[in-house]
């Protein structure tokens, strides 16, 4: 892949509000990730916990993580990396919005 300008990527981050992994899944539009090919996929409101998300939504060769909220369909979310992070952390140590399984923190070496 090539930016605009015809220059090589040096690393590509995708961020994605999915309103429902499971939803995605069924109507096939997970091929864009796979388009895409990212180094980072960040998604938001997957509202499926991990033992409960798709086969297919699960990226083979990425390190992966997910945040589920405690609430069973509710917000949640997930990172798929190909570079493993130095360190994760999960929520913003506030039990009341921790709860909703909303932020997962990736640590790498040149930036979070």
């Amino acid at each position: 892949c090539t930016t605009s300008e015809g220059l090589p990527w040096n690393l590509k981050i995708v961020s994605w509000n999915v309103n429902g992994i499971r939803a995605v899944v069924k109507s096939k539009k997970l091929h864009y990730l796979k388009f895409e090919d990212a180094d980072i996929v960040c998604l938001q409101e997957t509202k499926c916990a991990e033992a409960d998300f798709p086969e297919e939504a699960k990226f083979r060769g990425y390190h992966k993580f997910y945040n589920s909220a405690e609430k069973k369909g509710y917000s949640s979310t997930a990172v798929f990396s190909k570079v493993k992070p130095l360190s994760v952390t999960y929520g913003i140590d506030i039990p009341e919005h921790d709860n909703e399984g909303r932020v997962i923190t990736a640590e790498y070496s040149s930036f979070y």
